[in-house]
């Protein structure tokens, strides 16, 4: 099973950025979905981007689309998520998971990643 590690985390004022990191220890398939999610407190986790490690396309739910972008390093195994004009709103503990599929990721749930980061925290004061 692949093991994930998030890094990146941190305090930030109200418009500020950040650049979280989640690398694999192996990527076990070239056709890697590559989920981030996000859980604040009180509320559910949700998924809110996701990239196909294949060719490199992209999801944002409408909350981050314009304000955070994805990319990868697959010499790396490594997934980026830039994250510009932060708001109070998305302070959450944000997770990265990854699980293999050859169809992409736009059907996958949260139960279908099968490998989890530990989570790094992002803090957006106002």
């Amino acid at each position: 099973q692949v093991q994930l590690t998030e890094s990146g985390g941190g305090s930030v004022q109200a418009g500020g950025s950040l650049n979280l990191s989640c690398t694999a220890s192996v990527w076990t398939h070239q056709r890697m979905c590559v989920g981030w999610f996000r859980q604040a407190p009180g509320k559910e986790r949700e998924e809110f981007a996701h990239i196909w490690t294949h060719d490199g396309s992209t999801f944002y739910v409408a909350s981050v689309k314009g304000r955070f972008a994805l990319s990868q390093d697959n010499a790396k195994n490594t997934v980026y998520l830039q994250m510009n004009s932060l708001e109070p709103d998305d302070t959450a503990m944000y997770y990265c998971a990854a699980v293999p599929n050859f169809r992409g990721c736009g059907r996958l749930t949260t139960e279908d990643y099968k490998s989890w980061g530990q989570g790094t925290q992002v803090t957006v004061s106002s």
